[in-house]
């Protein structure tokens, strides 16, 4: 008989998820696995492989994150707040705490039972903390370029890391007119950004208020990008083109980002949704979704 394990199809504005958890019996999936699960041509499909471990350190889930092409990464906001939903709803609390490789973040109950806010730490600006493969003295607009030198097509973005290193280049018109899809495969491996990074396109119209374009490491294109959300409203603030709350208008929905200035923690409030509950044969990853009535727990 084969071997299955139950995931959830899970998104937060779009960004796509498959949960499994492994808090009692952890499955073998490698990186060939989650490349073919992760694949909506073979698999359930999702931006994000989330696996739930039991918590090294006492919080109530430990969060392994792998993109799509396979790779383990520290930190998604999105699948944060989908994490926290669970959790919430699993325990009765208001307030839950999710550990990553990065450290140990906080998801709080929103007005519903599909909104979340998560607070996602203290955001780092020193250039070895993005990392950076050079010293920037001023990580706010750092020397990169698309484009001709008299006239770029993109230019001095700013830098941050907010468990993953994040880079916002700021444009005055619509973030569709700039060619993140060309651009983003060559910025994401720009030799600049030793691990790779998130980049994004950010037009700001108001002090509260930023529509942000996303191209996702290890992903590509992305309906939305929670740290990368929490990257450009930290990054606007610190430019002096917003304020320190603001609304991050993103292809899939809507973020509200507050860099709080009590303690310089940034909180992330939006929507999350549970599309199903399906099943993985462990054998051949073949998989089917699940009615509600052979759904465990």
């Amino acid at each position: 008989m084969a071997s299955h394990v139950q995931f959830l199809k899970m998104n937060g504005l779009g960004n796509a998820f498959i949960v499994i958890d492994a808090r009692k019996t952890m499955p073998q999936l490698g990186a060939d696995a989650v490349r073919s699960l992760a694949n909506a041509q073979t698999g359930p499909g999702c931006d994000q492989f989330i696996t739930l471990e039991a918590s090294p350190a006492g919080a109530d889930v430990f969060m392994r994150i792998h993109n799509a092409d396979g790779g383990e990464v520290e930190a998604c906001g999105n699948a944060t707040r989908c994490i926290g939903r669970l959790l919430l709803a699993e325990t009765g609390k208001t307030v839950v705490s999710v550990e990553t490789v990065v450290g140990v973040l906080t998801a709080y109950r929103g007005d519903s039972q599909d909104m979340v806010m998560v607070d996602m730490g203290v955001p780092k600006f020193g250039w070895q903390d993005i990392p950076l493969s050079e010293p920037f003295e001023d990580t706010r607009a750092i020397e990169l370029q698309v484009g001709p030198i008299d006239a770029p097509i993109l230019h001095s973005p700013s830098v941050v890391n907010v468990g993953n290193p994040h880079a916002i280049f700021w444009v005055k018109n619509d973030v569709e007119s700039y060619g993140l899809e060309a651009n983003g495969p060559m910025l994401e491996n720009h030799m600049i950004f030793p691990d790779r990074a998130n980049i994004s396109l950010a037009q700001v119209h108001n002090s509260k208020e930023l529509t942000l374009k996303v191209w996702e490491r290890g992903v590509g294109l992305t309906r939305a990008c929670g740290t990368a959300a929490c990257a450009a409203a930290v990054a606007a603030h610190r430019n002096r083109f917003t304020e320190r709350k603001v609304l991050v208008h993103l292809p899939g929905g809507d973020l509200t980002i507050e860099w709080r200035e009590a303690d310089e923690h940034i909180l992330m409030t939006g929507s999350t949704e549970l599309e199903y509950v399906g099943d993985i044969s462990l054998d051949d990853l073949t998989w089917r979704k699940l009615p509600d009535q052979d759904r465990v727990g």
